[in-house]
This record gives structure tokens, sequence and C-alpha cells, in this order.
């Protein structure tokens, strides 16, 4: 099948809108022109399939033009790019229409030129500003995935195995430094810790791990100790994951 397969029903379509259609102008595909003095110049683009390089093309398209939409077979199981929310969005963002061609060559409006902006989720927007504020330092190289991320959270739990590094202790004897450490303790995400008695947690061999593939940074701040003041780690995330 080629991509000359999508002019005629394209073509039908958009003279069906009031457009003089015509192909292969000026390396577009299909110009489209609707009125006189000036007329409203609309480009399409055709692709067996919508793609990146296809809304490349629309993107260059656009300083010639008053409308690119861009059109392409529709996927027969559904599971092409024009079901893709993001792929939508980007084309949303860009001011770039989208055709679908359907198997009988009928044509859909996927996307319209007048469809709304992607709304943005404050809920999302806010857990990246939280968690940049609370990670210390820049302990993670950006476009890896294969590591596990150094999240504050890990910074966090990593403070609290190194402050039981030399020993069992309770969560009060942490809470000057480390405030959030007894629901740290207490969940446990990553198996680092084990309760020793009631009220007490100590380090599993995870946790000894852990301690050894990401190194802390430590201070010896006071804190309130089983006998009274005793001098404890602060523990701060090393800034380079190990």
């Amino acid at each position: 099948m080629l991509e000359t397969s999508l002019y005629a029903p394209v073509k039908k379509f958009l003279e069906g809108l009031g457009f003089a259609v015509k192909g292969e102008i000026g390396g577009c595909d299909l110009v489209a022109l609707n009125g006189d003095s000036p007329p409203v110049v609309v480009v399409c683009e055709l692709k067996l399939q919508f793609n990146l390089e296809l809304v490349l093309q629309g993107v260059d398209r656009m300083a010639a033009s008053d409308e690119v939409w861009l059109a392409a077979r529709l996927s027969a199981r559904g599971k092409g790019r024009e079901s893709d929310a993001r792929f939508r969005n980007l084309c949303r963002r860009l001011g770039i229409g989208l055709l679908g061609v359907t198997a009988t060559d009928g044509v859909e409006i996927l996307l319209s030129l007048a469809a709304p902006m992607p709304r943005r989720d404050p809920k999302r927007r806010s857990r990246l500003v939280n968690e940049h504020k609370r990670r210390q330092g820049d302990p993670v190289a950006g476009g890896g995935s294969r590591n596990p991320i150094m999240t504050a959270y890990r910074q966090e739990a990593l403070a609290c195995a190194a402050a039981l590094a030399d020993g069992p202790r309770r969560p009060r004897d942490l809470r000057p430094d480390l405030p959030n450490a007894y629901k740290i303790l207490r969940r446990n995400v990553y198996g680092w810790f084990v309760g020793i008695e009631r009220g007490i947690y100590g380090l599993t061999a995870a946790g000894h791990e852990a301690l050894l593939r990401w190194p802390q940074q430590s201070r010896t701040p006071q804190v309130e100790g089983r006998g009274g003041a005793v001098a404890a780690e602060t523990i701060v995330a090393s800034p380079v994951e190990a």
C-alpha cells in the first residue's frame, strides 16, 4: 500500500468542506485553498501510519500555511499512535490537526485544530516540586532507568539505616534529625529494618548492603539516647550513586 492511496479520500473530505485541493505542490503532499484575497492555505501531509517523522514534516509546513493537518491510516487493532494520548497532546500543543483514514477510505477527524490545550495536572506538578525540594543534592544522572533512583524517600531511609549501623535504636532517638524516622522504620519499604523488641529497630543484612552500595556522609550532633544526651550521627545521602 502506498501513501498515494490516502490522497483521494483526504481530497474528497476537504473538498466537502469547500476547499480546492491539489497534490504535490512545493514539496507538500496536499495543498488546499479556500477563499480569496488572501486564501486560507491548508497543508496536509500523508503517511501510512502516524509517527514522529510525520509530525516533523507538519512542523516544517507551518511556516507556509494557515493550517497543517496530518493524515494516516487508522491502525486495524487500534494500537497505533493515534490512540496514544501523548501523541495527540503533542500535536495539540503544536497546533496540528489529525485525520484518520479508515479501511473503507472514510476520513475521521481525530484531533481538531479547535481542540483545547491539555489541562495541567496540579497534583502531578505538586509531586514533582515536592520531590525536587526534598531531594538532597543531585544524586542521579538523568536519562537512566535501570538502577534504583535516589529519591528523597530513599535518602531518608538511608539516613535511618546509617543511624542504626552501630546498633539498634528507638525512632525517638533519631527524630531530632530525622523527623520521619518512625514512619520509615515502621513501613520498611526496602526491607532494611527489623524490630528487635517493642519500639526498638535494627538493621537487616539488606540494610547493611544498602549502606555499602550508597555510602553516607555524616556529622555528629547531640540527640537523646537511652541513657540521656549522647552523640549520634546525622546522615546526609551521598551525592553520587554508587
